[in-house]
């Protein structure tokens, strides 16, 4: 791995770490992409991940993009047009799409500042939980640009559209009483605190069934554009698939050796 991601795995949870804080672990193109299809390519491919978190090294969780490339006409800056559009699409674009491809659970631990691309990788984790310095914006419209990494598609159902309209419209800054307030997090911590009780949330996770839990995030994501009937048949496929795993065998023996353990007590 290059040194934006750190790869860090306990039992069955990996910590991904946005690691340049210098520049507020801003994301500066195609390289960092590449890193983040990376890294869910291999947890993909590992089933002894069963959760993931990620954060942000220093105070920032992550702040968008490079806007000193910007201004400095650099980067997407120095494009025509038709080169912009392309290179969103071979360049940040396959974060979101990597994101939505990831089978393993992902919480995100918001350290500090989640601005514009970084408050859509918020978006982007199944669970939130913010430390009391995280700060939260889709502040694309200060800089005169549109959200171009999938926000628009992320951060209403995030939040719902009213909010949604209203964070992309202003570009106003939300604290992290108002990030709960909305929904955005779940749940708000002492800054010293943030890593434990994600840490301690992706152990709970992790103790599951991996294969349960991957097709679970699954059901999640297709419920989101299925119909109801549709849905019901891709759960029962996927119960067909789980049902002779040597996971469900043992989860329902502890769980039988328990109840068993509690009769004879009770």
């Amino acid at each position: 791995m290059s040194d934006f991601l750190i790869y860090e795995q306990h039992e069955g949870v990996v910590t991904l770490t946005m690691n340049r804080p210098e520049i507020r672990n801003a994301i500066a193109g195609m390289e960092q992409a590449g890193e983040f299809e990376e890294v869910c390519d291999r947890i993909n491919r590992d089933m002894t991940v069963g959760a993931v978190i990620l954060t942000g090294a220093g105070k920032a969780f992550c702040a968008g993009g490079n806007v000193k490339d910007m201004r400095d006409g650099k980067g997407h800056s120095a494009d025509t047009s038709v080169e912009v559009r392309d290179n969103f699409k071979i360049g940040v674009q396959r974060i979101p799409l990597a994101f939505h491809k990831l089978e393993a659970p992902l919480i995100g631990a918001v350290n500090g500042a989640a601005i514009g691309l970084g408050c859509d990788l918020v978006c982007m984790c199944d669970i939130r939980i913010a430390s009391v310095y995280a700060k939260f914006a889709a502040s694309f419209v200060k800089i005169g640009i549109a959200p171009g990494d999938g926000g628009a598609w992320w951060l209403p159902r995030a939040v719902g559209m009213a909010k949604a309209a209203e964070m992309v419209f202003t570009g106003d800054v939300i604290d992290a009483a108002e990030a709960l307030a909305c929904g955005l997090v779940s749940k708000v911590v002492p800054a010293e605190k943030l890593m434990a009780d994600a840490g301690d949330l992706a152990a709970r996770i992790a103790a599951n069934p991996h294969h349960a839990l991957r097709l679970s995030k699954r059901l999640l994501r297709e419920s989101e554009h299925l119909s109801l009937e549709s849905l019901l048949e891709l759960s029962a496929a996927f119960q067909g698939m789980l049902y002779h795993t040597e996971d469900r065998r043992k989860a329902v023996a502890a769980l039988v050796e328990t109840l068993e353990a509690r009769s004879r007590k009770g």
